[in-house]
């Protein structure tokens, strides 16, 4: 197989490939290695090839049959790898704990390669760190991927693997598959276990994936991650049949809820609105019932418990990076910790104590809210980023020193209004990249099911896919191809 093949198919294919032994396991890991040399060195999206790949354990057969995976630098652990979390502070780190995730990837044939890049500690949509530098896009270079599984999210477009290790804590799945043209779901509370030691991270907040470009790569990823461990707090409702199987399901009528007012302070891009509403159009024609929604929270309440919200966790995040410096034995100042970051924590550690009744007292009723407004509907429709990708740096950067940590959050919260709700609330949601600038950049619409039915996003997931097909749009930046920046 040659570079320009490999780059051509999803994981699924490969997968096929090796089953009926028309390539290797071997000759994959050796094609991501060559698509790496070629092109990262220009995305800057893997920190690390692992240098022992050729021969790293994964079973042989599973649904990916030997196909090569990328781990996110923060979250699910590979024990004895590093994991820095794109910060100096974590520097050279090495977890002893292979997170329940990484057991399932090996099991279902996944070869973990490498590591991706992360905005340090998570905290930026924008993936650019201190210890790490910029990770670019690979559609337009002057151009953020998004955050925080940019790095994941640039690897994939650019062709280096076909899937890739993400997590979401308020977008960071859904952000960067949106702004490189790619599937991105953030599954629902539960359905991923964060086990051995990082069950419902973040009061469930965050939620561990994968980024991929086709619908059928996601499902399978969903029947090879999805299941309860002990420890698990709650064991969500199980699936009726393979997630695989729903590809070949009627999705039947659903009740679609639109959303096309902003639901923050930044006003929605007139080619992101009109994506959305031909969208709309197209799942009436399908047979679906649309019907407009208005914010499920007035702005100024959610706002409010935003900030709650935040502040509580801000508070919690604090006491664990002291914890961690101390064992690490680092101080935390500004050679640790980006500006951003630093005074996050100072603010927090100078606060008053937080209750964490009343954190979840914000939560509880920021669900309520949110879930009574949506639950009339099988399916909610919104715009995944109000934009399309932005330049670097700017307000959305935690290494810029010039913000205040209360100008950095502001500005996140109005650009990532559609997201952060559904960490929340817990219900699953999912980026498609339906559409296209007049400029040739990625635009995600995101589809948001109830608690617990991912099958349902795969079946209406599949039906646009087919409708609107978007594999062969790829990136001018890419392995294999004559390398073009817009």
């Amino acid at each position: 197989m040659k570079l320009t093949e490999y780059v051509h198919h999803d994981a699924t294919g490969l997968a096929r490939l090796v089953k009926t032994g028309d390539v290797t396991p071997l000759e994959l890991i050796r094609l991501a290695r060559e698509a790496h040399d070629e092109i990262n060195p220009r995305i800057n999206a893997v920190i690390e090839f692992y240098e022992d790949a050729e021969t790293v354990s994964g079973a042989d057969g599973g649904l990916f049959h030997g196909v090569p995976f990328l781990r996110k630098d923060i979250g699910a652990t590979e024990a004895g790898r590093l994991q820095e979390k794109g910060s100096r502070l974590f520097k050279g780190c090495r977890p002893n704990t292979d997170s329940y995730l990484f057991r399932r990837a090996r099991e279902a044939g996944l070869r973990t390669i490498g590591r991706t890049t992360t905005p340090e500690l998570g905290t930026s949509g924008f993936t650019e760190s201190f210890l790490t530098g910029i990770t670019r896009n690979p559609w337009n270079m002057e151009l953020s991927a998004g955050g925080s599984s940019g790095g994941a999210a640039a690897a994939v477009a650019a062709g280096i693997t076909p899937i890739a290790h993400g997590s979401d804590g308020g977008g960071s799945i859904r952000s960067p598959a949106a702004w490189c043209g790619l599937v991105g779901l953030n599954p629902s509370r539960g359905r991923i276990s964060g086990g051995p030691n990082n069950q419902d991270a973040s009061f469930g907040l965050s939620r561990a994936f994968v980024l991929c470009r086709t619908v059928r790569d996601m499902a399978a990823a969903l029947d090879v991650f999805s299941g309860p461990y002990p420890g698990d707090p709650f064991v969500i409702v199980q699936p009726n049949c393979p997630y695989v199987a729903e590809l070949a399901q009627p999705a039947g009528i659903l009740r679609v809820g639109l959303a096309r007012t902003k639901w923050g302070e930044i006003d929605v891009e007139p080619e992101v609105l009109s994506a959305l509403d031909s969208t709309a159009a197209l799942l009436e024609e399908m047979g679906h019932i649309v019907t407009e929604i208005e914010p499920p929270c007035e702005p100024a309440e959610r706002k409010k418990l935003r900030f709650r919200i935040l502040n509580g966790l801000s508070q919690l995040g604090a006491a664990s990076l002291e914890s961690a410096a101390r064992t690490l034995g680092r101080a935390i100042n500004a050679d640790t910790l980006e500006p951003i970051n630093l005074k996050f924590y100072e603010w927090s550690r100078d606060s008053q104590v937080f209750s964490l009744g009343d954190l979840d007292d914000a939560l509880r009723s920021m669900r309520f809210q949110v879930g009574e407004a949506i639950y009339p509907f099988d399916i909610v429709l919104t715009p995944t980023m109000p934009t399309v990708a932005l330049p670097h740096g700017d307000v959305y950067s935690t290494t810029n020193p010039t913000l205040t940590a209360e100008e950095f959050r502001d500005a996140s919260e109005a650009l990532y209004q559609y997201l952060g709700v559904f960490n929340v609330t817990g219900h699953p949601s999912l980026s498609l990249p339906l559409a296209q600038s007049h400029s040739g950049l990625p635009i995600g619409l995101q589809i948001v099911g109830r608690f617990g039915d991912e099958a349902t996003l795969v079946r209406i997931a599949r039906d646009l896919e087919e409708a609107r097909p978007w594999d062969q749009r790829r990136p001018g930046m890419r392995a294999g191809a004559p390398q073009v920046n817009r």
